[in-house]
């Protein structure tokens, strides 16, 4: 075969993901579909939509992460972004009250549950990644106390909670790809398409963060500026997210780290979109399988995050982190 017409294992990669995403959107929208096609493709049509928007979010803000932590091991989520969700969500209702937080419109709740995301995460950013350097053990744990911490100021207050407020507020603590709030799909496609703008370009930079700090400024990028864009967007895009479908926590190692393994290397324009359909995959067919096929509804959120947590234990144990 002439030289010209070969494809790179990337090339050949992302055609295949692509290939099996598209399967798992047609089969998602057509499988086992009974009645009115409209009302069908509607209602499907919207969950689907959801579904491409979680998996778009998890996996950038994923790979980005990593990327600005020059880490593969370190998530968002790990860091103890789903923790603060949680506290976020469980201060609202602690100290508005169930019977504000119910009237409260719902655009506006999720503005101040981003706003508080994004101004606790600079804070956590702040510290952590543009005040020094940081040895790897150091952000583990400090994640990990975080996290920790977090948590028991969630349990703290939710034990000092009205019971139905409690009940109410747990419906929304625990991922579920079955039940996705579609309320907020237009605003939070929206912000995700402001936050693709923004990523688009700066794009050129993300290669060069990888070869660390002191490289990417020798090379002309403005790093602190550039770093802080990054961690804003992920830190929304995370938050959007996790609006739709309640926190994960190993979603999105799971994902990045299979397309980096597909890939072979760390070329953004390979991994980002590697991510991202395996992303899709993994939702879309995997709620395919079990809602159509097994009629499961909430397994597929438990073996996600089963999968994912024995890639992060695997990760550790073998010292891939970078």
């Amino acid at each position: 075969m002439p030289a010209s017409l070969r494809w790179s294992r990337p090339t050949l990669v992302l055609t295949a993901l692509a290939g099996l995403a598209l399967l798992s959107i047609v089969l998602f929208m057509t499988l086992d579909v009974r009645g009115n096609w409209g009302f069908v493709f509607q209602f499907r049509g919207r969950k689907l939509l959801a579904l491409l928007l979680v998996a778009y979010s998890i996996a950038v803000a994923t790979v980005l992460f990593q990327t600005v932590t020059n880490n593969r091991i370190l998530t968002p989520s790990i860091m103890g972004f789903d923790q603060l969700y949680i506290l976020v969500q469980t201060a609202v209702v602690y100290f508005i009250g169930i019977q504000s937080l119910l009237v409260m419109d719902t655009y506006v709740g999720f503005i101040i549950q981003v706003g508080l995301m994004v101004g606790f995460s600079w804070v956590l950013f702040q510290w952590l990644f543009l005040s020094g350097e940081r040895s790897l053990h150091l952000l583990v744990l400090v994640g990990i106390v975080f996290g920790i911490f977090f948590r028991s100021l969630s349990s703290f207050m939710q034990r000092m909670m009205d019971p139905n407020a409690f009940q109410v507020l747990q419906d929304t603590l625990f991922a579920s790809f079955t039940r996705v709030d579609t309320t907020l799909l237009g605003a939070s496609m929206l912000i995700a398409a402001l936050l693709t703008l923004i990523l688009w370009r700066i794009r050129s930079t993300f290669d060069v963060l990888t070869l660390g700090k002191s490289t990417a400024i020798n090379l002309g990028v403005n790093y602190k500026a550039t770093v802080v864009t990054i961690l804003v967007v992920v830190s929304m895009l995370v938050a959007v997210s996790t609006a739709l479908v309640g926190p994960r926590t190993f979603f999105g190692l799971l994902v990045a780290s299979l397309a980096h393994l597909f890939i072979g290397n760390s070329r953004h324009r390979y991994i980002l979109p590697a991510a991202t359909l395996l992303g899709v995959i993994c939702l879309v067919g995997g709620q395919t399988l079990f809602e159509r096929v097994f009629a499961f509804d909430t397994a597929l959120s438990i073996i996600i995050e089963f999968l994912g947590g024995l890639v992060f234990i695997i990760l550790i144990v073998r010292g891939a982190a970078r």
